[in-house]
């Protein structure tokens, strides 16, 4: 077994700093080299659900409301975005995020890990992820185009934000942040690659230069098939990618290109194609290429598994299958 702390095992896949084993994050008592992932809401906000027939709405911190089915996955969709009106964009005001007493809770339950464990921090977003729930996403698709001049006044004011809370963040003693954007669909990027340059790469220089800048690690989330930008996002700073779908980039291409940019994969076996299938040898023998593939001569593999395993029709044993073949890995 490792002689490293988790920690160290972690930091070192994301740095390539040669970790002796492959990094884990499994819930249900198994193996997890990570503290518990938190995340940081502003002063005062409390989340807000009901029930209404057979959806659940809920806000958050935004102002947004959401609805979803009752017994379906876990997430949902917008139901009223809080910025439906452009003229509401003079008095938009961003939450208290810096006021947070989460900021102080989260200090404690850091210093009270000892240093065992990479402590990660699930960060309110880049501007991507917010400004479309703030707008509804099909009416933001047409402001990328129609609304040039106020969106661009919209990220900019998130992006100022979400620079402010970054830069705050190390007083909690977190080694890394995440965020959540989704770019693609099955075969393509929801916008040309053209765009997302134009619009979208300065933000993220903007905000990955500011995690640099305190020592912070940058994970991303984001689903669908994002080849067209994927050197991009390394040319911007990204240290990890959460890919859910791993299979969709072809695994040997995937890794020829994260390995060449030095950035960490942090995935399940993929989530559409493998796990779903119940397939025990697929499943294992997926698991157990990735971890030849992308945990290279120095690193670059954190294996994990997808926490709603339910509204993907995974069941528990499925689940263990992949976390058993990843699991040789760390012997």
């Amino acid at each position: 077994m490792s002689k490293m702390t988790p920690r160290e095992v972690i930091q070192k896949n994301i740095r390539f700093q040669k970790p002796d084993r492959i990094g884990m994050r499994f819930d249900r008592g198994r193996m997890d080299d990570f503290l518990k992932e938190v995340k940081i809401f502003p002063k005062g906000f409390k989340i807000k659900r009901w029930i209404e027939g057979e959806y659940e709405y809920y806000d958050d911190a935004w102002g947004n409301l959401w609805w979803r089915l009752k017994d379906g996955c876990s997430g949902g969709e917008i139901k009223t975005a809080a910025l439906a009106d452009w003229a509401a964009l003079k008095d938009f005001k961003v939450p208290d995020f810096l006021g947070s007493p989460d900021f102080t809770t989260i200090k404690q339950l850091f210093a009270d890990d000892g240093n065992q464990h990479y402590r990660m921090i699930n960060i309110p977003g880049f501007p991507f992820s917010i400004c479309r729930y703030l707008r509804k996403m099909e009416i933001y698709f047409e402001d990328l185009v129609l609304e040039r001049e106020n969106i661009d006044q919209l990220h900019d004011i998130v992006t100022t934000a979400m620079e402010q809370v970054i830069r705050k963040i190390p007083e909690t003693g977190a080694d890394g942040i995440i965020f959540f954007e989704d770019w693609g669909i099955q075969d393509r990027m929801l916008i040309s690659a053209e765009m997302w340059r134009e619009i979208f790469k300065p933000l993220y220089q903007r905000l990955c230069n500011a995690a640099h800048s305190v020592k912070l690690d940058v994970l991303m989330h984001s689903c669908g098939y994002n080849w067209a930008i994927i050197d991009d996002l390394a040319e911007v700073g990204i240290n990890a990618f959460q890919f859910d779908q791993p299979s969709i980039y072809g695994l040997e291409k995937l890794a020829t290109r994260l390995q060449s940019h030095k950035i960490c994969l942090y995935s399940p076996v993929d989530i559409q194609k493998v796990l779903p299938t119940g397939n025990k040898q697929l499943i294992q023998d997926e698991a157990r290429k990735m971890a030849k593939l992308f945990f290279g001569a120095n690193g670059g593999l954190i294996a994990k598994n997808y926490p709603d395993i339910h509204g993907i029709g995974v069941t528990e044993e499925w689940d263990n299958w992949m976390y058993e073949a990843f699991l040789e890995h760390c012997r």
